[in-house]
């Protein structure tokens, strides 16, 4: 099949691509490289540097290319700078969604994958979050991202013949297993890839935000999905699609970690001392975020199976030892 990923430079879809080509899938890797690597695309990819907000050039693109599916990834992903600035994320994230279903309208193509995220349900009155819980984001990236949904579902009532997937998840974690792709955001946020720059002094320190949420030893949980397991379903839904499908599914292990079970975890792996601080709570973060991921599961038969947190950071410790400033080195 010939697939179109866009923000293919970064983290997430950077994995996607390598997972799309050993599929055996021909792949268009699209980005703008304002926050991704081109050093993190795969050669056997088509690169083609561009943002998705160019409606027309992704016109040309889905029609030179022959276009059969989009996996669209591409978006900026920082709850605290979407607080500090909500315009960027509607223009970015909404926007470029906007432009991309402009261009597939246009299109021969009629099969989207949306990396969609848990920040659309806000803070959810009961765990785990099911794929019907009320979706009210208190973030603008979780209102940007929900927006996205929002005209991705119009657009499929438009087009009869049009297959969507929109895709929830939550904390991704972990790196290529043959240690060939990484984790690097400028600025890092991530707890563990923060949690291991600190290990190897890369960085000072690492801070909790907020140790007095209502949890049981007070710091944030969150469910944790590999990077290569959160791949293989995007790959799963798209070939399960049909024409006039809309599936709505949530990833994860279905369980959460802590951010001092995460420090625990990390304290065992990588055996050696970091400094941790606790500072304030950072607006927009809700205390408790996991997932139901059973209707995947039961309607397609995928299901997480790297779950063990130590194992995940024990991947992600390998790839940072030779990559402690990320693609840099």
């Amino acid at each position: 099949m010939n697939i179109l990923v866009t923000g293919a430079a970064g983290y997430i879809g950077s994995h996607a691509v390598k997972a799309l080509l050993s599929a055996g899938h021909r792949v268009v890797a699209l980005d703008n490289l304002s926050r991704g690597h081109r050093v993190s695309i795969a050669d056997d990819a088509h690169f083609v540097e561009l943002d998705v907000r160019d409606t027309a050039a992704v016109l040309g693109v889905l029609r030179a290319e022959h276009i059969e599916c989009v996996m669209h990834f591409a978006a900026f992903a920082y709850v605290g700078e979407s607080v500090e600035n909500p315009l960027l994320y509607y223009d970015n994230n909404t926007g470029g969604t906007l432009s991309l279903l402009r261009a597939v309208e246009q299109s021969e193509c009629r099969r989207l994958v949306f990396s969609s995220t848990c920040a659309t349900y806000g803070e959810p009155d009961s765990m785990p979050i099911r794929e019907e819980t009320a979706q009210n984001p208190i973030n603008p990236y979780g209102a940007s991202k929900l927006f996205s949904e929002r005209m991705i579902r119009e657009l499929s009532r438009k087009l009869p013949s049009f297959s969507c997937a929109l895709l929830r998840y939550f904390n991704v974690a972990g790196v290529a297993a043959d240690g060939t792709l990484g984790e690097h955001h400028d600025p890092e946020t991530h707890l563990i890839p923060v949690v291991l720059q600190a290990a190897l002094g890369v960085r000072e320190k690492v801070v909790v935000f907020g140790d007095d949420y209502p949890t049981p030893d007070g710091t944030c949980i969150r469910d944790y999905i590999h990077v290569e397991d959160l791949v293989e379903a995007h790959i799963a839904v798209m070939e399960a699609l049909r024409p006039g499908d809309l599936r709505v599914y949530n990833l994860g292990i279905g369980r959460g970690y802590s951010v001092k079970e995460i420090l625990d975890a990390a304290r065992s792996v990588v055996r050696r001392p970091f400094t941790v601080e606790t500072g304030p709570r950072r607006p927009g973060d809700p205390p408790v975020l996991f997932a139901d991921a059973s209707r995947v599961s039961r309607e397609i038969g995928w299901k997480a199976k790297r779950t063990d947190i130590s194992a995940t950071i024990e991947s992600a410790w390998r790839w940072f030892q030779t990559h402690p400033m990320g693609y840099r080195d």
